[in-house]
């Protein structure tokens, strides 16, 4: 199914001590790039969300947010500077041997000086917060989904129709064509009554017959019709396939471009020229709402 580049997509995982908050906005752009923004002290699950956005989001430039409030007492601990502690020690026993006493500080009186203990919050382990990151990255990129395949399917419809409207102009062409010979034939049959009369002379109808081959020749787009057919039958069924699909309709529409450029070139006739113009426009039009899609 058709999927649009654009979309956003929020969500949430809460439990009794962390809430992750995950958003993620997605806009047209031609490769795929994924820019992460997060927490520092979850820099090593980055890879992770990464490869988790990628392998559902195939193309566009996808900004993910991830925002985590923690919940209740952290845990904490004492951490001992056992060098500083063992430095203050012998220092004192230092100054206690220059001023000829033997009183010296206890360990109580030691852990009392500066920077001996020190309380520090201990650290989650990240990777046991991934699970609960992940469901709520999965969240995300499911709601933007949703808005993604709404949208792709709006813009089918309208490529649909805007092909449809090709296929008629096609028909309109390929009705033209054998007119051209007949109109052909019958002004260089006119030029040569014009010119033989003046001498009393009759057109010869074998020659007329040659020259009528010869521009049936040069003006015969048969194959760019056939081929212009072909590309459409192959840009409908593209847009029922699964994937990103986006580059492949973008190559399509340029073939289906080249065609009509051919067939403009070889035909010299006012009615075709019309109808060429028409699908020109619309050639432009379905290429804008390509741009679009994943």
């Amino acid at each position: 199914m058709l999927k649009s580049m654009t979309g956003f997509g929020r969500s949430e995982y809460i439990d009794s001590t962390h809430r992750f908050i995950v958003e993620i906005k997605a806009v047209n752009h031609r490769y795929n790039e994924i820019v992460i923004r997060m927490p520092k002290n979850l820099g090593s699950l980055e890879d992770k969300i990464r490869r988790s956005v990628a392998n559902t989001l195939l193309r566009g430039r996808i900004d993910v947010y991830v925002t985590v409030d923690e919940y209740g007492e952290k845990k904490r601990t004492i951490r001992v500077d056992k060098e500083l502690a063992i430095a203050y020690h012998n220092a004192i026993r230092e100054l206690a041997s220059l001023l000829a006493t033997t009183t010296v500080d206890n360990v109580y009186h030691i852990a009392k000086y500066p920077d001996i203990l020190k309380v520090e919050d201990v650290s989650d382990d990240i990777m046991e917060l991934w699970p609960k990151l992940s469901e709520a990255i999965n969240g995300a990129v499911a709601n933007l989904m949703s808005m993604r395949l709404a949208e792709g399917a709006s813009i089918e419809k309208d490529l649909l129709g805007r092909i449809e409207k090709l296929n008629g102009w096609i028909a309109t062409i390929s009705e033209q064509a054998p007119q051209l010979l007949v109109d052909y034939r019958e002004k260089l049959l006119g030029r040569m009554r014009d010119l033989l009369s003046a001498v009393g002379m009759e057109p010869d109808e074998t020659r007329i017959i040659q020259e009528t081959a010869l521009y049936a020749d040069r003006i015969n787009f048969t194959e760019e019709l056939v081929r212009l057919q072909s590309h459409l039958d192959q840009f409908r069924a593209t847009l029922n396939s699964d994937g990103a699909v986006g580059r492949k309709l973008d190559f399509i529409i340029q073939e289906i471009n080249r065609e009509t450029n051919t067939i403009a070139s070889k035909a010299n006739d006012f009615t075709i020229a019309n109808v060429v113009v028409e699908i020109k426009s619309e050639i432009e039009k379905i290429r804008e709402q390509i741009q679009n899609i994943e």
